[in-house]
């Protein structure tokens, strides 16, 4: 067989193929699809029902408590951090700290060879001794000269001198106190001690090393981690709301989910100025942090709760729809049909949205499926409204809300559909 018959065999085979799949899939006889024009194929989901309903997820409205928050990023802050540095030159002799160990105040953290300092002081404390044993004298001789002055066995001049050199030796003997001060505190220095109770992190230098009091480097950095601080910033419009909530906010520390709560505190500190290249203020709140769950240097999802909006319609964010005429919600009517209502929200997250007029409470919303979805369609939920909205016995649900009270709702996002 040439090679011309045989491309022309294997061209109208493939030709028959095609033909006999197209036959196939108009029929429904082709394994998976439906038959054109036949609905869906039976045992799919939605199979067995008109060409009309559409299938959708529903959510009740309610009447709810929602908090009025600010979500912004903070980062943790110690309450103090000590470098620890020498205030004398020496050699290092020991390091009395493990890195990572928890210190109080006054534990000793170092110690520099205190050698030189010790034979300072000791030298201090024996010229004082050698001084007060020359007043000593000195006073005795002045004892002579006021008895003989009484007898006129001695001069005026002589009494004055030996009075003088009284006052003198015990001057004198004050300025060896004041040495002695000074020797010993310079010998206390060669001792290291913590001066704040914390946590120490990596030693910066080792035993053996000669260090001066000049050193910027230091031995090693001290935190304090109990309490601790979060510094964020919020812009200017919602000054006057963090104010009117000052001393009663409560902070949460979220999580990278920015809705598990790391820690909760409260707003102790307003900056006194507004930042004019940013328009932004810097707060700073303070946790307990019992756990160490909050470290310093870290970035922290921050939560600020401003007040409670009480007994509020609210609807699922997913459930509103934005138009040419505003906002908009598909409400299931009797019979199962849906009816686009208008409506007018006010503050909304990826949540919930408060809705101040076009609903009652206990209306059931469409919150999927719009992409088919018209008003008066028919439509089947799929679950039941009841339950639909898991929000409402979710304990963390209320701390997933957030926005300014007196800033504007941000805009709502477009139709979503969930096929």
């Amino acid at each position: 067989m040439s090679r011309i018959s045989r491309r022309v065999l294997l061209a109208a085979g493939a030709l028959a193929l095609v033909g006999a799949l197209a036959w196939a899939y108009q029929t429904g006889r082709l394994p998976g699809f439906a038959a054109k024009d036949q609905g869906p194929v039976a045992g799919r989901p939605g199979g067995g029902r008109s060409e009309g309903t559409v299938t959708v997820t529903a959510a009740k409205a309610r009447l709810d408590d929602v908090p009025v928050t600010i979500d912004a990023v903070g980062t943790v802050q110690a309450l103090n951090t000590v470098t620890i540095r020498t205030q004398v030159d020496g050699r290092l002799i020991r390091l009395a700290f493990t890195e990572g160990q928890d210190v109080r105040k006054g534990d000793i953290l170092a110690e520099i060879d205190p050698a030189l300092y010790q034979a300072q002081y000791d030298q201090a404390v024996a010229k004082r001794a050698q001084d007060e044993a020359n007043l000593a004298n000195a006073r005795v001789d002045l004892a002579r000269y006021e008895r003989l002055l009484v007898g006129a066995y001695a001069s005026k001049q002589q009494h004055a001198t030996q009075k003088a050199s009284v006052a003198q030796l015990e001057a004198l003997v004050r300025a060896d106190k004041a040495a002695i001060d000074n020797a010993k505190t310079t010998l206390d220095y060669a001792t290291i001690r913590s001066p704040i109770d914390g946590r120490v992190g990596i030693r910066l230098v080792d035993v053996g090393n000669i260090l001066h009091a000049s050193d910027q480097t230091g031995i090693v950095v001290i935190t304090q981690l109990k309490p601790i601080y979060v510094v964020f910033t919020l812009p200017q419009q919602a000054l006057p709301a963090v104010q009117k909530a000052q001393g009663k906010a409560k902070v949460s520390a979220l999580g990278p989910d920015n809705a598990t709560p790391i820690e909760v505190g409260e707003l102790t500190v307003i900056d006194n100025q507004i930042d004019q290249q940013t328009g932004t203020v810097r707060l700073k709140a303070t946790f307990a942090n019992p756990n160490l769950a909050l470290w310093p240097g870290q970035f922290v999802n921050v939560r600020l709760m401003l007040d409670t909006m009480k007994n509020v319609l609210v609807a699922p964010s997913q459930a509103v729809q934005r138009g040419p005429s505003g906002a908009f919600v598909y409400v299931v009517g009797p019979d199962n049909v849906a009816t686009m209502r208008p409506v007018t929200t006010g503050r909304q997250d990826e949540t919930i949205a408060v809705v101040t007029s076009g609903l009652e409470p206990s209306d059931v919303l469409i919150t999927s499926g719009f992409s088919r979805l018209s008003d008066g369609a028919k439509v089947r939920v799929m679950n039941a409204p009841e339950t639909a909205n898991a929000e409402k016995n979710d304990p963390g649900a209320e701390d997933r809300r957030s926005a300014p009270s007196e800033a504007p709702a941000p805009a709502m996002r477009g139709n979503r559909t969930r096929r």
